[in-house]
């Protein structure tokens, strides 16, 4: 795909990884249908970068577990939205012996249940004549689960699946593709000390910062021939 011109509406684009996808679309050429929840300043200040680059943005204001098909209603200035990022995310710690019916539910509301009504929302949307291009955004540790973060690891394994389940689902006009993320910024409340405990882990012996989960995103968007395939960019912290 070629990204110039193209429509992407980025979840949770204010900030953290968010941000960077939403600004190196715009230096792809992208214009940016970019949501927030409560980040409402954050999301005004990207948005005024990613025009400084070149991009019409129009920012959607929406709580993703209450009502994801606003996002898409939002987008109604800069349609066809042809490229749908599915970043925003909650990271509640629990347990499996503590998590509670209603924080089990909204966990899943925002990180599974909105990218599922946001890609069906945005297929249907799409004029039958266009491609589209959906990237969803999970964690390496699905594969092995954190302690401490269980309704969220549960979330995003549902993502793996829904990934190559609307992949399928969806060619061959839509592709669906995911990136599977390791350390790339230190979780709220954290700071850089706690990466670099973290990088001595990987076998790469770094964190990654934001520019190789741009990257990735990029390079799924671009390749018309990739579907269904789950990028770990993780400096290979699956092997340990």
């Amino acid at each position: 795909m070629d990204l110039a011109g193209k429509t992407a509406l980025v979840t949770g684009g204010a900030k953290r990884v968010g941000k960077a996808v939403v600004l190196g679309l715009a230096e792809a050429g992208c214009n940016l249908v970019l949501h927030y929840n409560t980040s409402a300043k954050e999301a005004e200040a990207t948005a005024e970068e990613a025009r400084a680059l070149g991009s019409e943005v129009v920012l959607v204001e929406a709580d993703l577990g209450e009502d994801a098909g606003s996002a898409i209603a939002g987008a109604a200035d800069l349609a066809p939205v042809q490229i749908l990022i599915n970043s925003a995310a909650i990271f509640p710690t629990d347990t499996i012996l503590d998590v509670t019916p209603d924080a089990l539910d909204h966990t899943l509301a925002v990180n599974l249940r909105a990218p599922i009504l946001l890609t069906t929302a945005f297929a249907r949307a799409l004029p039958e004549d266009l491609e589209g291009a959906v990237v969803n955004f999970t964690d390496w540790r699905t594969h092995r689960p954190y302690g401490i973060h269980f309704s969220y690891t549960i979330s995003k394994g549902g993502i793996d699946t829904f990934t190559i389940a609307a992949a399928e689902a969806l060619a061959p006009r839509i592709r669906v593709n995911a990136v599977s993320l390791g350390a790339i910024l230190p979780p709220a409340g954290k700071s850089s000390d706690y990466l670099r405990e973290l990088a001595k882990e990987i076998p790469v012996e770094h964190v990654g910062g934001t520019e190789p989960a741009v990257e990735g995103v990029l390079f799924l968007l671009r390749n018309d021939f990739v579907t269904g395939e789950i990028l770990r960019i993780d400096g290979g912290a699956h092997l340990r």
